[in-house]
């Protein structure tokens, strides 16, 4: 059975998941694919069904009732990968702002030690194509803010293209992570930090999407700040 699976969330990507399945299957490296589909008015879920037929054993799609948001899609993904015994477990976005040929980057980091990899657009400088400056530097001094709450080294914490091992999410308590957005990338990183597992930043080059549109809004963003707060104050009793 292959080891790897990669984890997308979708909603509205009937642009971009073609494209992105095919050329997740066309790496040298093989990862399996698995869609966590928030029943999307635009037929992403058909297109992927169709895909399927094409793509046996390598291509699973998981179908939500609606927009139920971007951590507890991981989260189910996650839960997934564990009962089907996946090694290495990939999260990234289904919109090419993460390019595929960087799987292999973070597959090869974990294959030699790490725990946890992350591709990190600040790890060497800023490598950030096409973002308007203000959300640029809104998302620089977040990890600098979440850094200096924390304690944690990582340059690059709102980070959402990421390679766990299966150790590291057995671990983790999944049920007891809340945070959405940026929040749940930042609380899965802290997580990861406190339980003392090796995390290694990849540089990359991340690319805003060109087709579609975003996602992410300022509540979420609001929601991971205050929410480190909170989170950093729990963990004084865990």
């Amino acid at each position: 059975m292959n080891k790897s699976i990669v984890i997308i969330p979708t909603y509205n990507e009937k642009e971009n998941i073609e494209d992105i399945i095919r050329k997740i299957f066309s790496l040298y490296s093989i990862f399996n694919i698995l869609i966590i589909e928030d029943n999307s008015p635009d037929g992403t879920a058909k297109i992927v069904k169709s895909l399927q037929k094409e793509f046996k054993e390598r291509l699973f799609i998981l179908e939500r009732k609606g927009k139920l948001g971007l951590g507890t899609a991981y989260l189910t993904g996650f839960k997934w990968a564990l009962k089907n015994k996946y090694e290495y477990i990939f999260e990234m976005d289904a919109d090419f702002s993460h390019s595929p040929k960087d799987l292999e980057k973070l597959y090869l980091a974990c294959k030699n030690g790490a725990d946890l990899s992350i591709g990190s657009r600040y790890k060497s400088g800023i490598t950030v194509v096409n973002w308007p400056i203000g959300r640029l530097l809104m998302s620089y001094y977040a990890s600098a803010y979440v850094r200096f709450v924390t304690g944690m080294k990582i340059m690059d914490t709102t980070a959402g293209f990421k390679c766990y091992t299966k150790k590291v999410l057995e671990k983790i308590e999944l049920d007891k992570i809340k945070m959405q957005g940026y929040g749940f990338q930042i609380e899965m990183k802290f997580s990861t930090w406190k339980l003392g597992f090796k995390i290694k930043e990849v540089p990359i080059i991340f690319t805003d999407r060109t087709k579609g549109t975003s996602k992410m809004s300022g509540g979420i963003f609001s929601e991971a700040l205050w929410g480190v707060f909170l989170m950093k104050f729990k963990s004084f009793f865990k």
